[in-house]
This record gives structure tokens, sequence and C-alpha cells, in this order.
């Protein structure tokens, strides 16, 4: 071996002995995150919280990456106040928007096809000035974007479907965990159905199959629910504080099953209580099987 290979192999070698001992841990640490199927993070703070189970994850960066063009969905259906619990909280939305900025998104888009006067929802929400501050895109749906596309699933074969969430390079679903008269509890599967055009009503004879057939449409980048405040009745849309309990609590995963099986829990429910959780974990989409999954807590 000559003088300059010995001193490049030497150098080279070099580098690894002399890390710090903390690059062990650091490592050690981002080799355990990638390995989390849930994160549950508690605490005062929603955008805190927020943050916190999307790092035990790996990180926004893992999920998003420079330049991509995002789309988050929120629930954003209801004429109704943050503390109602009828839409997604503002504060967990405008977390997830920042994070996206701070990985390097080119462009955020926030939108929701709601069931009450658009313009009234996303203000009463009080997502669209917490998102706009932050240099979000937050437009009303255009109908003219819901195109028939392919769903090819066991009930839905095609269907209107907004355009831009295809178009995206990446997706992110922060549903609200509450109530619902049909569905029994709406969370990050049905939260889906505000991107279909369309009368929307028609999926309510077969639900379930119909649900787990859009979510395996959409596939999401990762879904963050929403726990911050639940919605225990009368939803899904709500309206009396008294229906409300207060969590300060989100999950995030990337299994939709998953996270809804985990959802159902906060309403002392199992995922097999829900027909659609139930049918994705049967088809082999997701898995509602929470002893099976390694979950990490976090307390804030």
């Amino acid at each position: 071996m000559d003088r300059r290979t010995f001193l490049k192999t030497a150098a080279v070698g070099g580098v690894g002995l002399a890390l710090p001992q903390g690059f062990n841990s650091y490592f050690a640490a981002a080799d355990a995150a990638e390995k989390i199927d849930l994160a549950v993070a508690h605490g005062p703070s929603a955008a805190a919280i927020t943050k916190a189970a999307i790092d035990a994850l790996g990180g926004i960066k893992k999920f998003i990456s420079r330049g991509d063009i995002v789309v988050v969905k929120p629930n954003i259906a209801w004429d109704r106040l943050p503390e109602q619990a009828g839409n997604t909280n503002p504060e967990v939305v405008a977390a997830v928007v920042k994070l996206c900025f701070e990985a390097g998104a080119k462009k955020v888009k926030v939108f929701d096809r709601p069931v009450n006067d658009p313009r009234r929802c996303y203000v009463q929400s009080g997502i669209y000035d917490a998102v706009r501050a932050l240099g979000a895109d937050m437009d009303h749906v255009d109908e003219r974007k819901f195109k028939d596309m392919a769903v090819n699933g066991r009930v839905l074969k095609t269907w209107p479907l907004y355009t831009e969430v295809f178009e995206a390079d990446k997706v992110i679903n922060i549903p609200i965990a509450k109530h619902h008269g049909l569905a029994k509890l709406t969370m990050s599967m049905k939260n889906w159905m505000g991107v279909m055009g369309g009368s929307r009503r028609m999926i309510h004879q077969r639900l379930d199959e119909s649900l787990v057939d859009l979510a395996m449409k959409i596939k999401p980048t990762l879904t963050v629910l929403d726990a911050v405040r639940i919605l225990t009745a009368n939803g899904p849309q709500g309206g009396s504080l008294e229906d409300v309990k207060k969590l300060d609590t989100v999950i995030a995963g990337v299994d939709q099953v998953a996270v809804d099986s985990y959802g159902a829990t906060l309403f002392g429910m199992k995922g097999s209580d829900l027909g659609y959780v139930k049918l994705g974990h049967q088809i082999g989409f997701g898995t509602m099987d929470l002893a099976k999954l390694k979950i990490k807590k976090l307390q804030l």
C-alpha cells in the first residue's frame, strides 16, 4: 500500500472512530423511529404534540421532500368553531403545514368540500386564517376540477374525485376523531369523502366498503389524527359543547386502518367495532390489531 492510499484509508476509518458518543444514540433513535407504526402524543400544546408525533415516526423529512407540492386534507365540513369539535383543530393543521414548509415544500394546498357553506366553514373552523398566515393556499374547491376516475374497488368502480389530490407530490390526511350516526365514528378513511364530487350520499347504502375503496385509491403519505377535542355524540356536525371531550392527543401513522383502530379506543371501542376498519384489515389494506403494532406514546 503506497503512502497516499494508506492516508486515505486511515482518514476514512478515523471518521468512524472519531464520532462523538452521542452520534451512536442519534442513529439508534433514528432506526427505532423507522420501526414505529403509530405515534401517540399527549400534551397541552396542539402544535407541539403534532410535531412530536411526526418526529417519533422519523420526522417530516421522511415524508416530504424539497420542492414537493403537498395537499393537506383536513375535515372542514361544518360551520362550527374549533371548540365544538366539528372540524379538524386549526392548530394541528397549521403545525403540519409549517413542518411541510420547513422540509422545503414548494407549495402547500389545504382544502375540503364542506357540507355547509364553504365560506363560513373555512373561516369559522379557524383553519383559513391559521394556514394562510403560513403561506399555504386555501381556495374553495372548484367544481370543474372533479373528474371521473377509475376506483376499481369492491363497490366504487368510478367516481368524480378532486384532481388536485392526484396531481400533488404528497398528500397528508388530517381528520378529526368524532362520532358519526351512520359510520359510528369518522376518522381518517371517512375523511376522504371531502374529495368526492357528485352526490356523496349515494355511498351510504354500502358505506364501509365504499370508504375502504376510496382510502385505497388515495393512499396518503401520512395520516395525522386530531384528538385534541373529540366529539362524543351528535356527530358528525355536533354543536353542543356538552358532547365535546378534550383529550389533548394526536395520533400519527402511515397505515389508515391502524390509525382508525387506535382512534376507536378513544371512544371506548375497538377497531373491529367499525365496519370499514374491520374490512380494511380483512383484505390486507392495513392492520387493526394494535397488539401487533409498535406504538410509541409521548407525554409532553
